[in-house]
């Protein structure tokens, strides 16, 4: 069985003031059938422009080699026509703000209508009929009221269902869904994370949960891969990870979880230091500047990944207390 989605050694490089500012490095990673695989790490760790790059949607200063191969087809440098063939229809993407994302000028309706016109060939009146139900299908109430009005007229979390519901109108094989639960308060963010694991489990599709948050992602995801200054520097089941983190970074970020059984905190734990800077020429460890635990000889492995995942991890040979 070949994996949804591979990606092999892809760096992402940007050149700005004729400098080459390194976003992603040699980050590989795969995506099975009906598996739901979470990204985390720190804003600024290449979540998310692994991804862009995947879609084929990032800056024209970006610089991209590797390799992306979507079931059996290479699809980085593919020419649009045939790209946009495969995105928005076999390949699409929740963004991370459904207010920019959506057209603001457009009635929900028509935008959602669109990608079945422009991607399953349908007549505009069946397109809408479709568009109507799928709404219905993410549980939007009123659908039909919706499909009439503009999304400022929409709440953040109606917008991210319509967003949500276009990206399943062509039946994907994978979505990638960019921080689904940004700027939407508690309640609505387990209500969007509900939606997706109801349908994910309705469709079989594979998905791509990509957070800061590792609780987020901790009750939907198979498999966590854990990014740090563009590189994967773990990746585990989700149960094994929370068990036992194996890099120190990933065990960082366990302990700013908030717990509602331990004890009252005056302040909420965060990691101490800053990541290093995109443009930063990187040694080693490019954690050990802020790791808690640093030893005077660091190294650095790619082993085999474990739980079905293969791709460049780095392991420290530190092992947790």
């Amino acid at each position: 069985m070949l994996p949804t989605l591979r990606v092999e050694n892809l760096n992402v490089n940007f050149t700005q003031r004729a400098a080459a500012i390194a976003a992603v490095r040699q980050v590989s990673l795969s995506v099975w059938p009906g598996e739901c695989v979470g990204v985390v790490g720190e804003s600024g760790s290449g979540k998310t422009q692994v991804f862009m790059a995947v879609m084929g949607l990032l800056a024209g200063n970006a610089a991209v080699d590797g390799s992306v191969r979507f079931g059996e087809e290479e699809i980085l440098g593919l020419d649009r026509e045939r790209l946009n063939s495969i995105r928005g229809s076999k390949l699409t993407m929740i963004f991370q703000d459904p207010m920019t994302s959506l057209t603001p000028h457009l009635k929900v309706g028509e935008q959602l209508a669109e990608v079945l016109v422009c991607h399953a060939g349908m007549s505009w009146s069946a397109a809408r009929d479709a568009a109507r139900r799928m709404l219905e299908r993410v549980r939007v109430p009123e659908a039909q009221r919706r499909m009439n009005q503009y999304p400022h007229e929409l709440s953040g979390g109606l917008r991210q269902r319509v967003m949500i519901g276009m990206s399943l109108l062509c039946d994907p094989a994978l979505v990638v869904a960019d921080e689904p639960t940004t700027a939407l308060d508690v309640t609505v963010q387990a209500q969007i994370i509900e939606l997706l694991r109801a349908v994910r489990a309705e469709v079989g599709m594979s998905l791509v949960l990509i957070s800061h948050d590792l609780a987020v992602v901790a009750g939907l995801a198979d498999r966590i891969l854990v990014m740090y200054a563009g590189r994967v520097v773990e990746s585990a089941s989700a149960a094994g990870l929370f068990r036992q983190a194996r890099h120190p970074y990933t065990a960082e970020l366990l302990k700013c979880i908030p717990s509602l059984s331990g004890p009252r905190l005056e302040r909420l734990p965060t990691l101490r230091g800053q990541p290093p800077r995109a443009g930063d020429e990187l040694v080693g460890c490019a954690f050990a500047a802020r790791c808690p635990r640093v030893a005077e000889r660091c190294r650095v492995e790619r082993p085999l990944l474990r739980d079905g995942g293969e791709g460049a991890a780095m392991a420290c040979h530190y092992p947790l207390p």
